[in-house]
């Protein structure tokens, strides 16, 4: 591991390239000393293979408890909340949690919701349409889109998506809002969801929390509030907030390079491949998982001590060359292509076969009703999101 110390996260240039020390980093320097913005520091990962066997190694789990500070000021205290302390982290306990979760993410289920997803993405562009061109196609479509199908799961109203953006994001915020701020969005967040859970228990629906109203511990014993409402508040927050980003990105990617989109209209069944390969080019994902070594591991010839934080950068190993030929061009037919845009392991996300017909949805409405999409100003002017730990642009212009 390098002596160098490296600001994280690493900035760049151009809201969709990545940091041009990336590469050097894969090649040179694969575990890299890094201080976070809150003046600790890391051991940053950056290769494939190391992502993903960190990742995928049970005896690491995310900075709770000890170590947590880290990830408290890193990520918006998001990984030190109630979604952190209350759901577990590891064990059984975690892999029940997540099995009773995922019972609402199947294949069966998103084939089954499609049909509702690309009616309300085609209600949103021609209201987007009617307003005429320039548009915001994440304010448009990027955004509203992933809140109404997550609220709708949830069962809570979409009509409160403003609130959730805003508590989303300082919830997810490093250095956009104080301590004070995210302290009070906790708070807020957690009163809202108490509301809405109590609300489940009086008058039930058919949705994923009044579900779980009704699921019981290992003990057998009913879950408790505080769990739905961790369960609740992450569900919501990563259910829209990562999707509504990668909405935008992915349409950019492709709009970027004008034989990339004419490729999908002259080939609509690319749009899966299309998918997965803009997930795997996205540089600006954000900040990456975090990891606690509870004991001293080696990671490409370096010993990291036991009490090290890791962080992994799915991004940066997503373009590693040993992984992926041609791995900085942007291939709409690449197949198989084992990204590591939703992670790896026992935390990789359990929403992804959501955000995978999300996308894929959006693509194929977009592709049938605008194909003179284009970009309304240059790629160059794009602007990142700044301070939140998911990467994200600002807006989207967009004409047709």
């Amino acid at each position: 591991m390098t002596q160098e110390l490296l600001r994280y996260p690493i900035p760049s240039e151009a809201a969709l390239e990545p940091p041009a020390e990336w590469a050097r980093l894969r090649e040179q320097c694969p575990v890299a000393r890094v201080v976070l913005p809150s003046g600790d520091e890391a051991a940053l990962v950056t290769r494939y293979a190391d992502v993903r066997a960190v990742l995928s190694d049970q005896r690491f789990t995310r900075p709770v408890g000890q170590g947590a500070r880290v990830a408290d000021v890193e990520s918006g205290g998001v990984f030190n909340s109630d979604m952190a302390t209350v759901l577990p982290q590891s064990g059984e306990g975690h892999l029940r949690w997540r099995r009773m979760i995922g019972k609402w993410f199947t294949a069966k289920r998103m084939t089954a919701l499609r049909p509702a997803i690309e009616a309300m993405a085609e209600e949103l562009v021609d209201e987007m349409v009617k307003h005429g061109a320039p548009a915001d196609l994440k304010a448009g479509l990027g955004f509203p889109l992933p809140v109404w199908v997550i609220c709708d799961l949830l069962g809570v109203p979409d009509t409160d998506r403003d609130r959730f953006a805003r508590w989303s994001d300082m919830l997810l915020s490093m250095t956009r809002f104080s301590q004070d701020d995210m302290t009070a969005a906790q708070a807020e967040f957690g009163a809202y969801m108490a509301d809405h859970i109590a609300a489940k228990r009086a008058a039930p629906g058919d949705d994923l929390l009044s579900a779980l109203i009704g699921e019981t511990d290992a003990d057998g014993n009913p879950l408790s509030d505080r769990i739905l409402v961790a369960t609740g508040i992450g569900l919501l927050v990563a259910g829209h907030e990562t999707t509504a980003n990668m909405i935008a990105k992915m349409v950019a990617m492709l709009l970027a390079d004008r034989g990339r989109w004419e490729a999908l209209l002259a080939d609509g069944s690319l749009v899966r491949t299309a998918v997965e390969e803009a997930l795997r080019m996205d540089a600006n994902a954000g900040f990456g998982m975090l990891r606690y070594f509870t004991e001293d591991v080696e990671i490409a010839g370096t010993v990291l001590p036991a009490g090290t934080t890791a962080v992994c950068s799915m991004a940066a190993a997503n373009r590693d060359e040993g992984t992926f030929e041609h791995a900085s061009e942007m291939d709409l037919r690449r197949s198989p292509n084992p990204h590591l845009a939703f992670g790896a392991g026992a935390h990789a996300c359990i929403g992804q076969p959501l955000a995978r017909t999300e996308l894929q949805a959006v693509l194929d409405v977009l592709l049938r009703k605008l194909p003179s999409l284009a970009l309304a100003v240059p790629v160059d002017d794009l602007r990142r999101v700044e301070g939140l730990v998911v990467g994200g642009l600002r807006e989207l212009p967009v004409r047709w």
